[in-house]
């Protein structure tokens, strides 16, 4: 199993969730995180005064698949939050030894 965690921009949640329930992804966590990267950030203005914005909005989105799923869900992603410009995010795979579902004490991908 691993789990596939994605920072991509707030306005391509839609398309990227609807992506991945088209291949099949039943489930996802989604959460509002700032960060940055090549992006270094914004200047703007209020009040007359200049600031730096150093922390931009983004989404991360955390899924947990089967390995011979996890292509799938990649492109998925890919393509569905591809704007072209920089900003776009990125995408971290990474083992996950076990998964357990509370409710009934299933394991392994059974529990996915």
């Amino acid at each position: 199993m691993k789990l596939i965690a994605a920072i991509i921009k707030p306005f391509k949640l839609d398309e990227v969730r609807e992506a991945l329930a088209e291949i099949g992804v039943s489930g996802l966590t989604v959460t509002e995180v700032k960060g940055f990267g090549r992006q270094k950030g914004h200047t703007e203005l209020y009040r007359g005064a200049e600031y730096v914005v150093d922390f931009l909005p983004k989404i991360k989105l955390e899924v947990v698949l089967p390995s011979d799923r996890v292509d799938a869900a990649i492109e998925a992603i890919v393509k569905a939050a591809y704007t072209g410009k920089i900003g776009d995010g990125k995408i971290f795979v990474m083992g996950v030894e076990q998964a357990i579902r509370i409710r009934t004490g299933e394991s392994g991908p059974d529990a996915l």
